[in-house]
Parts: structure tokens; C-alpha cells; sequence
């Protein structure tokens, strides 16, 4: 589903060049959930700008659902960051002037989708995440819990293949977190590919696989293991 190889991505200003991915690899199989651990500067959000089309790298290769991105026009990026990525952020970003209904049907607007399959598509992520009596209340009426369901929902109303979660836990307490994963793990077992940004090492181990990333290079695991062993 998502496979890096080499990439790096150098951040440039007049006096300075960070080096924020350095030969970073990374293969996520369809169907699998990984989570990606690393201290703060490590490169996590790089990664996930350049995995969710956001933001292009200098050098090494990308494959999307067997696309080769690198050879992408902006047109075709944009196509499929919103066909094939779902993204769930730690602020939930939702719209506050808009109720839940509207704030999951603005992607799929710009599908250009019919106004009743849109429906059809916002109603069942709904029931999905357990608020279906909610699309008529707005972010400010709802929880922390609820409000990350309904980011979650607009992440997966278009149906896309893979999901880009980043500290989808970090703004709840320890009961709401546990929901959230678990609404991820069933998600997952559907068969959407998540890849999740966590500091969390209890939540990171939920995941199928971990992978560790320093100075913008994924550490090999067993490696880790190794140095732990000897220390």
C-alpha cells in the first residue's frame, strides 16, 4: 500500500538546511497497521506530509496503491490524496461553524459527488463511529471522544485505502484513547491500512508492527532490541 524508499526531504532558508527525512524507508503491506514512534525533531510530521501528498522530497522513490508519486503532476496528487488517504489529526480540525453532517461532507464535495450519495457516504462513517444521532450538532456541543469520531468519519466517508493518524489520541484522557483504538483496530480489520504517529508506547504495541525513527531514518527494530539487551 505505501512504500518509501531513500526518501529524503531538506527544509531550506537563507542561513539554514535541515535535513528532516534522511534516507527514510518504510513499507506498509494492504491491510496492516503500523505505528511510527520517534522523539520530537525526530521527522514524524515530515514523514506524514510526504506520505499524504502535501509536501514533494528531493530524492528517493514513493509508491501509493502501486503509483509511483514522484511522477505526479499537482492535478493528480491532489486526485489521489483525496481518493486513496483518510487523515485523522491530534486537533481533529473540524470546522466549528459547521455541524457534524457538513464538517464530514466537505471532502467529498470535492469528489463532485451526487448530494444523495454524499448522504449515503456521511451516514454510514456515522454509524461507524457511533454517532449516528449526532450530524446535527456542532463541534462545540460534542466531547473530545466525539469530536475525534467525527474527524475520524470525515476521514473515512470517500472509503480511501489508507489512513494517515497523527496523535489521534493525544488531545484524550486514558478512557476516551482506549475507545479511539479501539474504533481504529475494527477499522483496520476491515482491511484500511492505518499508519499512526504516537509517543505513546503502550498505544504504539495496539499496531501490527512499530517502526522507530531518529534524525529522519527509520532504526531498524531489531537493532533496538539489541542495543536494549546490552544496556
Amino acid at each position: 500500500m505505501l512504500r518509501m524508499q531513500g526518501v529524503s526531504k531538506i527544509y531550506r532558508t537563507k542561513f539554514v538546511e535541515t535535513h528532516a527525512l534522511e534516507q527514510f524507508s518504510i513499507h506498509a503491506h494492504k491491510g496492516e497497521f503500523i505505528a511510527l514512534m520517534g522523539p520530537s525533531g525526530s521527522g514524524k510530521s515530515t514523514f506524514l506530509n510526504v506520505a499524504g501528498l502535501l509536501d514533494e522530497f528531493e530524492s528517493g522513490s514513493y509508491w501509493l496503491d502501486g503509483v509511483d508519486v514522484a511522477s505526479l503532476g499537482d492535478g493528480q496528487r491532489s486526485r489521489i490524496r483525496n481518493h486513496k488517504i483518510g487523515f485523522i489529526f491530534q486537533s481533529y480540525n473540524l470546522i466549528p461553524e459547521l455541524d457534524v453532517f457538513d464538517n464530514i461532507d466537505v471532502p467529498l464535495r470535492y469528489r463532485g459527488l451526487a448530494g444523495p450519495r454524499r448522504k449515503e457516504l456521511i451516514e454510514k462513517a456515522l454509524t461507524t463511529v457511533g454517532l449516528s444521532g449526532r450530524m446535527q450538532h456542532y463541534p462545540a456541543q460534542l466531547s473530545g471522544g466525539q469530536q475525534q469520531r467525527v474527524a475520524i468519519a470525515r476521514a473515512l466517508a470517500g472509503g480511501p485505502p489508507l489512513l494517515l493518524a497523527d496523535e489521534p489520541t493525544g488531545n484524550l484522557d486514558t478512557e476516551m484513547a482506549e475507545q479511539i483504538m479501539e474504533l481504529l483496530a475494527a477499522i483496520n480489520a476491515d482491511g484500511t491500512t492505518i499508519v499512526m504517529v504516537t509517543h505513546d508506547l503502550d498505544l504504539a504495541r495496539r499496531a501490527h508492527r512499530i517502526v522507530h525513527i531518529r534524525d529522519g531514518r527509520s532504526v531498524d527494530e531489531a537493532a533496538l532490541a539489541a542495543v536494549a539487551r546490552n544496556v
